[in-house]
């Protein structure tokens, strides 16, 4: 499956467009790794708690808009938007949305 941001895809010609597919995931995350995220944030180092949750997030919002795309006969997705959001009352959610156009090439 070819994925991309852009609108087509060089070399690549669209037959088909076959609507629009998503995928979203909503990540919990943990209170120690939060308090623990937040003292290295203050001392200015990376927090790869975080980073982690971000990228498993992100695989499994990628992995469901691809999963989608196979359903209605894709080959590929183009114009795929992300957006990422803080949840939750304190802010320990975080979610990730990504969205594109399914469609076929040749």
């Amino acid at each position: 499956m070819v994925l991309t941001t852009t609108p087509n895809i060089e070399g690549h010609r669209i037959t088909e467009y076959l609507g629009v597919v998503t995928g979203e995931a909503v990540l919990g995350t943990n209170f120690f790794r939060d308090f623990f995220a937040k003292v290295r944030d203050v001392v200015g180092g990376r927090s790869g708690s975080y980073e982690k949750e971000l990228a498993r997030a992100r695989e499994t919002a990628f992995r469901e808009i691809q999963e989608e795309a196979l359903e209605v006969g894709a080959n590929a997705i183009v114009g795929i938007d992300l957006d990422y959001e803080v949840m939750g009352e304190s802010g320990s959610m975080l979610m990730v949305s990504i969205s594109g156009t399914a469609v076929t090439i040749t």
